[in-house]
């Protein structure tokens, strides 16, 4: 694996002292006693009469043409201006910020950074080895890029052609992404947990001709064939015609002609490496996510305007500043990783962290351990890696120095109180903002989330609460209307386009349509549900495929378990609906215990009930209670509800692919426990 210059390693590279672009300034700290909209956005100070966080949001809604362009100037690198600010018609899902304008990513991402502070560090990379992080000044990963971005042109990759990146999360893996933008090539990250036959159909839809894989993976002291099963992938993609392995293990795999050693590779090539001019809709990036067809769907995202989206919310979201220490803990595989684990804190000249392990490796202190020798002053994670931890039990938190963190976050699912307010309590030591950010792969950054705010702006525990700037969510009912009163609940839509928004589904345009734009005529649709409370802070209660429907009342999944997981035995929940030959659908409830938990399973069934009547109505309480040990869930923690579906309707027959599960045996003890219930 490619270490810095500095490492004692096999790979050493010469320094990079080339820079290009000029630097621009950061907003200041906020003066907590008196909210200055200048001094938060310097941009702020050409709006007209916006004198606090509400009015700039208002005027960033009502004014958003002048709004994004100012950003754009101020927070990107051109190399020529834009003419137009936005071109788009929701109507005909079409999209496009920022045309007539050229720049190129990776110049922003880092040859601007090595012009004025070429020894920050850029990357901490906390391998799975825990203790043995190795960082990577901007200076290096520049010179990393440019080297892989040579090798990829003399391998005759150019612009427009797509390279599929298979790759834990580490520095060649975002070397890798930078260097097709560097080069004006797409870039197709594919999660590697994945198995060779969802990695083959991704290359195909992306027409790659080039992969980038490691000989190994290594998380939670294991390690993974990923070699191996790049191999078993191309044998289907007549299109790959070459494929670049990095060594992250010293562990010797099988080549062929078509294989080459990454960093033997990349040592012949030179330091400079000249950026493509691209314009503002040229494609950055491919990103497949789950469809309800069941193909995936490769998800578009553009230069500029994505870029500038997601810099600009991982600034003002997690109130990041010059100096801090950004720790993302999701997968690069993921767009939270694309988001911000790479593009937002390298947009804004941050150091963020590159998470190779799991929560519990070797200990289930391993996030607050990392927080402490790292001195992490924002950690994102999942609710999923919450819930598990509360399992363990404080100790494992209270172990570690956590006086770095200044704003935790909350990222892939709505976040359930109890696990919300554990986070705060435990993990902030309540000094800390909890930041429950809503959005999605298609948003391309986060569209709803507590932050920023007013000074002292109250939180709600289990809420996205506040849109970000731009954004203007609506509610429509089920006969396509708006629902303007608050205390209501509908269907989450977007009633104007934002610029890091996709542009297109690959190679089905009539699919994004179809998706996204028609349900709703005018409107962008998120497919999720939505409540508006009394104070117009928003909730999110789950896709609406998750909604129960109980004797004709409607029910989000997400609510249920909420209440589910504030009893305190419970660890965490998944509730799903089941055909019910009198009501319609009933409620199943599978529930995970703490550990040491010593009640009887029955009295538990019973508490829950209770605590659902109460919180909900009666008609939500679940009909079936299954305890189980885990859940089956995806390598990135998501839980598989389509699987526990299968599972309760028994049709185990059309359970599909389950190789991207993190332990497929958690299935077989789910068919058990359920098949135990059925005969009670």
């Amino acid at each position: 694996m490619w270490l810095p210059c500095r490492c004692a390693a096999k790979y050493v590279a010469a320094s990079f002292s080339r820079g290009v672009s000029a630097s621009f300034l950061h907003a200041l700290r906020r003066n907590r006693s008196s909210w200055n909209a200048a001094a938060f956005m310097p941009e702020s100070s050409g709006f007209e009469g916006v004198s606090g966080r509400d009015a700039l949001h208002d005027y960033s809604v009502s004014h958003s043409e002048s709004f994004w362009a100012a950003v754009a100037r101020q927070r990107l690198s051109w190399i020529r201006p834009f003419d137009v600010v936005q071109d788009c018609d929701l109507s005909q899902g079409r999209i496009s910020w920022f045309e007539g304008g050229k720049l190129n990513v990776s110049v922003n991402c880092l040859d601007r950074h090595v012009h004025t502070c070429p020894e920050r560090v850029a990357l901490i990379w906390e391998r799975d080895e825990q203790g043995s992080e190795v960082r990577y000044t901007y200076k290096e990963l520049l010179e990393m890029t440019c080297r892989l971005g040579n090798l990829l042109r003399r391998q005759g990759v150019k612009k427009g052609d797509c390279v599929t990146i298979y790759m834990p999360t580490c520095p060649l893996a975002v070397a890798s992404m930078l260097a097709c933008a560097r080069i004006g090539a797409a870039h197709n990250v594919v999660f590697a947990g994945f198995s060779a036959e969802a990695l083959a159909e991704r290359i195909r839809d992306a027409q790659s001709s080039t992969v980038i894989t490691v000989n190994q993976g290594v998380r939670g002291g294991k390690i993974t064939e990923l070699k191996r099963t790049v191999d078993a992938a191309v044998r289907s993609c007549p299109s790959v015609q070459q494929v670049f392995v990095a060594m992250r293990t010293e562990k010797q795999v099988e080549m062929t002609d078509r294989d080459f050693v990454l960093e033997e590779e990349m040592l012949k090539e030179d330091v400079v490496c000249e950026p493509a001019p691209m314009d503002s809709e040229d494609v950055l990036f491919l990103l497949y996510t789950s469809g309800s067809t069941g193909k995936p769907k490769g998800l578009v995202h553009t230069q500029a305007g994505y870029l500038l989206y997601a810099a600009f919310t991982h600034r003002y979201v997690f109130g990041y500043h010059d100096g801090d220490v950004f720790g993302c803990v999701a997968d690069i595989g993921w767009i939270t990783g694309h988001s911000y684990t790479v593009y937002g804190p390298l947009a804004n000249g941050g150091t963020t962290v590159l998470f190779e392990s799991t929560p519990v490796y070797p200990d289930p202190g391993r996030y607050w351990e990392m927080v402490e020798r790292l001195r992490i002053n924002q950690f994102y994670g999942a609710p999923t890696a919450i819930r598990l931890l509360i399992k363990y039990g404080d100790q494992w938190v209270k172990k570690y120095d956590r006086s770095s963190l200044t704003t935790l976050g909350s990222v892939g699912e709505p976040i359930n109180t109890e696990a919300w307010e554990w986070y705060n309590r435990v993990v902030g030591e309540g000094r800390c903002p909890v930041v429950d950010t809503w959005w999605q792969t298609e948003t391309g950054g986060i569209c709803i989330a507590p932050k920023p705010s007013e000074p002292d702006a109250e939180i709600v525990p289990g809420m996205a609460m506040r849109p970000f700037f731009g954004i203007k969510p609506v509610l429509m009912d089920t006969e396509g209307k708006v629902l303007t009163s608050n205390n209501t609940s509908g269907a989450l839509c977007m009633a104007q386009p934002w610029p890091g928004m996709a542009r297109t589904i690959h190679n089905n345009h009539q699919r994004f349509i179809e998706t996204y734009f028609q349900p709703y005529p005018g409107y962008f649709f998120t497919g999720d549900g939505a409540y508006r409370s009394e104070k117009g802070y928003y909730q999110i209660t789950g896709r609406l495929d998750d909604v129960i429907n109980v004797s004709g009342h409607r029910i989000g999944t997400a609510e249920i378990e909420d209440v589910v997981n504030q009893c305190p035995a419970v660890a965490e929940s998944a509730v799903i609906g089941y055909s019910h030959s009198i009501k319609g659908q009933g409620v199943y409830a599978f529930v995970v215990l703490k550990k040491g938990v010593d009640i009887q399973e029955a009295d538990i069934s019973k508490q829950l009930n209770n605590m659902v009547s109460e919180k909900i109505a009666k008609y939500a309480c679940p009909e079936f209670v299954q305890f189980a040990k885990r859940l089956p869930k995806t390598r990135s923690g998501k839980i598989m509800r389509r699987v526990l579906r299968k599972v309760v309707e028994c049709d185990l027959d059309s359970l599909g692919d389950l190789s991207t599960l993190d332990d497929p045996a958690a299935v077989q003890e789910i068919i058990k426990g359920h098949e135990k219930l059925l005969s009670k």
